[in-house]
């Protein structure tokens, strides 16, 4: 049976879906596109940077959606093809038109264009491998966390639901309510799958190692969020994960998908490893507040290649 990683438990039995989604044709390039271009993306998610706990997806509506949950942002380390490929995130494939911008050319879209969603996912990955490589991953210091071009597929799993398959080394990104790569916090937890990937071959395999996992998806969601988007806005709790995302099937507010500050111990868990996880993502949550953020994940991450035999039985 394939071994995935799934942003949440289903709420129904989805099974897998089949792998497909060839590239589209590519038109014909004048000449090579900059290494950056301008862009707009959710900073992390609307929720978190407006406030607005009222807001819902009205199926991917632009009319009337609040101008400054788009922020203008400069996306880097481009291959020059003029898609949304570079050296730590590859679009691989998508539904609707490929994003793509000739010499000179940007990404300015709104959520109503599917190629927004190419952006939000380039953008970031992008910025999440940016971090642990200014934390000194890589560097010669630390050793290097998943850097790699990672590969995407956006809105090409037909479900409310995301994962990370380490088989294949891609990220797959659902759709259904709000689609999960319009929040950035759902790109990078799973992105945080594919770090624990790259550090120990096959992470995951038992219920506390899968436990760890969602909490450290979660986690890295959170700390990437809070790095460079800066705090949420005015009574949006900063340990909410996924606020957006979760308009669609939480009724209560805040709107989060999980935590990763509720006083839960071993005591309270269910064998479930999302549930669960919410008590790793607590002891993370506490140890960036005692050191900081950047010796907080420098010790979290670099800590996480040690997790190895004890965990995958």
């Amino acid at each position: 049976m394939l071994r995935t990683r799934t942003s949440r438990l289903a709420t129904s039995s989805l099974g897998l879906a089949a792998l497909t989604g060839a590239l589209l044709a590519q038109p014909a390039v004048a000449g090579p596109a900059p290494s950056t271009a301008s862009a707009r993306v959710f900073f992390i998610n609307p929720v978190q940077s407006t406030g607005d706990q009222s807001l819902t997806d009205e199926k991917d509506s632009a009319p009337g959606f609040p101008a400054k949950a788009y922020v203008p942002v400069t996306l880097t380390d481009l291959d020059g093809s003029g898609y949304l490929v570079g050296r730590w995130a590859n679009v691989l494939s998508e539904t609707g038109k490929r994003a793509y911008a000739g010499p000179g050319g940007g990404y300015v879209y709104d959520r109503s264009d599917d190629r927004f969603e190419q952006v939000m996912a380039y953008y970031w990955v992008t910025e999440a491998q940016k971090y642990l490589q200014g934390l000194g991953f890589g560097s010669g210091e630390l050793r290097a966390v998943n850097k790699e071009s990672q590969d995407l597929r956006i809105n090409q799993w037909g479900a409310d639901n995301s994962y990370s398959w380490d088989k294949h080394d891609v990220i797959r990104l659902g759709k259904g309510g709000v689609d999960d790569a319009e929040d950035g916090e759902v790109i990078v937890h799973e992105y945080g799958h594919a770090v624990h990937d790259s550090q120990v071959a096959g992470f995951g395999s038992s219920l506390d190692a899968g436990a760890i996992g969602e909490a450290f998806g979660d986690y890295l969601a959170v700390t990437v969020g809070l790095v460079v988007a800066g705090t949420p806005a005015s009574g949006v709790p900063a340990a909410c994960v996924a606020d957006w995302d979760a308009v669609s099937y939480t009724s209560t507010v805040p709107h989060c998908l999980r935590r990763i500050d509720r006083d839960l111990t071993v005591a309270d868990r269910r064998n479930q490893v999302h549930f669960d996880g919410q008590i790793w993502s607590r002891a993370l949550w506490d140890i960036r507040g005692k050191l900081g953020p950047r010796t907080a994940d420098r010790i979290i991450v670099n800590a996480q290649f040690d997790l190895g035999a004890a965990l995958l039985k």
